[in-house]
């Protein structure tokens, strides 16, 4: 499994119940892609989220955002951490 960061722009004004429930929606389906979102940072003043997650591809974790209703503009894999 690989971790990979995904970034959502336009999500302008976003609130912490906004992220909260976006999150809520990916985790509640997650499995059915064996995907596991870790965590979710937001900037609402730019309108751009991050999302954390450990998945088989990019393309599991696109599939999640969409059905869960928000597309990730960019996924970009993150094969070292320190």
């Amino acid at each position: 499994m690989t971790k990979f960061m995904d970034v959502h722009h336009d999500m302008k004004g976003i609130t912490a119940d906004q992220l909260q429930a976006a999150h809520k929606a990916d985790l509640d389906i997650e499995k059915d892609e064996n995907v596991h979102f870790e965590r979710a940072w937001a900037d609402p003043q730019s309108g751009t989220v991050y999302c954390l997650s450990e998945a088989p591809s990019a393309e599991a974790v696109q599939r999640i955002h969409e059905r869960a209703g928000h597309k990730a503009d960019e996924i970009h894999p993150v094969p070292l951490t320190v």
